[in-house]
């Protein structure tokens, strides 16, 4: 497919993931004819995968998410092993975020940033004005009630923000922003969890070598052992990838 505004789909357990070549290549599709597209990104790994199975609730906001995509170097080997000849690589969702900030700026697109603490949301907005002149026209820390959540639906509402990004982890990014969607339709929504903490240097990123190789857990889990218990679930996921139950 030579149309970079389009992308193939792959199913891997159920969830249809785009296959996205490159970097350049999910921007191309993120901003088909210079159009942003509205609807929500949600980054997809071996986890992700596994909590949508064994929680309803977060298998029905994955499945509901319009932009599903390879985050996980599992699940790119796995459509890969599944769809042989797939032209697809990893497109990890910090990157992704940076890419797209940063095209944001160079567009002028109106961006709302949700979650995380109040001082580092507050470094990643000047940062980004600094270093990419992104159009930041509102913010709001991950601290806020249930009782706050309708006033600031209209807030992102009432900016014109075309894009929406939330840190708060999954699934509670996941449902805000599906609610959001209600009131802010018009917008491109993207889950970024920890992402805020990365781009300010606050939480240190496996080193390039190793994101390279695909080793980028293990660094993570060398760096925090408190991890095993997680990774040791990965190995169902593993018993699908290998037994075909993909």
């Amino acid at each position: 497919m030579n149309n970079l505004t389009d992308a193939p789909k792959y199913s891997i357990r159920g969830l249809n993931l785009l296959g996205w070549r490159n970097m350049q290549h999910a921007l191309d599709y993120l901003y088909a004819n210079n159009q942003l597209r509205s609807g929500t990104l949600v980054a997809i790994n071996a986890e992700k995968i596994l909590t949508a199975e064994s929680t309803s609730e977060m298998g029905e906001l994955i499945a509901a998410a319009e932009y599903k995509y390879a985050d996980g170097i599992s699940v790119v080997r796995s459509i890969r092993k599944k769809y042989p000849g797939a032209e697809v690589s990893r497109v990890a969702g910090a990157d992704l975020w940076e890419a797209l900030m940063q095209r944001a700026g160079a567009e002028g697109t109106p961006v709302f940033l949700v979650g995380g603490k109040a001082e580092i949301l507050a470094q990643t907005e000047d940062k980004l004005r600094r270093l990419w002149q992104v159009n930041i026209v509102g913010t709001q820390d991950g601290y806020f009630s249930d009782e706050q959540r309708p006033a600031l639906f209209e807030r992102i509402r009432a900016s014109g923000a075309v894009i929406v990004t939330v840190a708060m982890g999954s699934p509670r990014q996941e449902v805000f922003m599906r609610d959001c969607r209600e009131v802010q339709p018009d917008a491109l929504y993207m889950g970024v969890g920890g992402t805020y903490d990365v781009f300010t240097g606050h939480v240190k990123r496996a080193p390039k070598i190793w994101q390279n190789l695909g080793l980028e857990w293990l660094y993570r889990l060398l760096s925090q052992p408190s991890r095993i218990k997680r990774q040791l679930k990965l190995l169902r996921y593993l018993g699908w990838h290998y037994s075909g139950k993909l």
